[in-house]
C-alpha cells in the first residue's frame, strides 16, 4: 500500500477494517471512490453492470496492495440489488459505507415534447429507482453492521434547471429528495445519508468527448468561478469525508462539488 495521504485526501488505513459498496464503479467518478476507500484500508465491493470494465478497477486496486471484489449488478431489478447486498455481507461479513454511482444522461438536447418515452422511464429507472432500491437493501446490512453511511450522487442538475434534458434534471432532483426523506428516517438510528452534486468532471468520457472540440471545454470552464473542471479525486475526497467520523453529525446533506458553478 502507498504511503502518505491519497490522492482523495484520506491517510492510508483510515478506514481499516470497514467495508464499503460502491455502485456505477466500472469507470470515472465511481471507480475513483472504489479506489480512494481501498487506498484507506477498507474492502470494497465494486458493482457495475459492465463487468470486463469492473474487474478492471478491482485488479488495479488488488494490485496496488487494496481489498476488492466485483459483483455484477443491475440496479433497476430489486433481486439484483438485493443479491449485490446479501454477496457483500457474504465475503466480507459487514457493510459500513455506500456510494450510490450508477447513473445515466439519458437524451440530451432534445425538447420535452419530441423526447422519447422510452429514454424517460429508463433514466429513472437507474437514476431514481436504482437509488431508491440500493438504499432500501443497503440500509437494513449497515443496521445489522451497527450503523453506516450512504452517500448518494446526483448532480448540480440537481440543484438547477437545464433546458433539452428533462429526465437527467428531473431525475438528479429526485435523487435529493430520496437523500434527505431517508436521512430522516434513520437519522436516529446510526445510519447517515448525504448526497454529492458534482459539476464538470474530468472523467474518461468527458475527455472523450471534448477531444475533438477543445474550445467548447475552455468556454464551459470559464463559466466556473474557480475556472476549471473537477477531478474524478476531488468528488472522491468529499464521498470519503461524508463517510468520515469527522462528518458524524452530517446527515441529509447536499454537497455541491463544483469549483462554485452554482453560485
Amino acid at each position: 500500500m502507498p504511503q502518505g495521504p491519497n490522492e482523495s485526501g484520506a491517510p492510508p488505513g483510515r478506514f481499516a477494517g470497514t467495508v464499503a459498496l460502491v455502485t456505477g464503479g466500472n469507470s470515472g467518478i465511481g471507480a475513483e471512490v472504489a479506489r480512494a476507500f481501498a487506498l484507506a484500508g477498507a474492502s470494497v465491493v465494486v458493482a457495475a453492470r459492465r463487468e470486463q470494465a469492473g474487474r478492471q478497477v478491482v485488479n488495479n486496486i488488488c494490485a496496488h496492495g487494496g481489498q476488492a471484489v466485483f459483483v455484477p449488478c443491475e440496479v433497476t431489478h430489486a433481486d439484483s440489488v438485493q443479491a449485490l447486498v446479501q454477496a457483500c455481507v457474504d465475503h466480507y461479513g459487514r457493510l459500513d459505507y455506500a456510494f450510490n454511482g450508477a447513473g445515466i444522461t439519458g437524451t440530451i438536447n432534445k425538447e420535452i415534447a419530441d423526447y422519447e418515452e422510452s429514454v424517460f422511464d429508463e433514466t429513472f429507472a437507474v437514476n431514481v429507482k436504482g437509488t431508491w432500491l440500493c438504499m432500501k437493501y443497503q440500509i437494513p446490512a449497515m443496521l445489522a453492521s451497527g450503523g453506516g453511511t450512504v452517500v448518494n450522487c446526483s448532480s448540480t442538475a440537481g440543484l438547477r434547471g437545464g433546458a433539452r434534458a428533462s429526465a437527467y434534471y428531473g431525475s438528479k432532483h429526485a435523487v435529493l429528495g430520496l437523500t434527505k426523506s431517508v436521512a430522516l428516517e434513520y437519522a436516529t438510528r446510526g445510519v447517515r445519508v448525504n448526497a454529492v452534486c458534482p459539476g464538470l468532471v474530468m472523467t474518461e468520457l468527458v475527455h472523450r468527448e471534448f477531444a475533438a472540440v477543445p474550445d467548447k471545454l475552455a468556454s464551459l470552464a470559464q463559466r466556473i468561478p474557480m475556472g476549471r473542471p473537477g477531478t474524478v479525486a476531488e468528488i472522491a475526497g468529499a464521498v470519503l469525508w461524508l463517510c468520515s467520523p469527522e462528518a458524524g453529525y452530517v446527515t441529509g446533506a447536499i454537497l455541491s462539488v463544483d469549483g462554485g458553478f452554482v453560485i
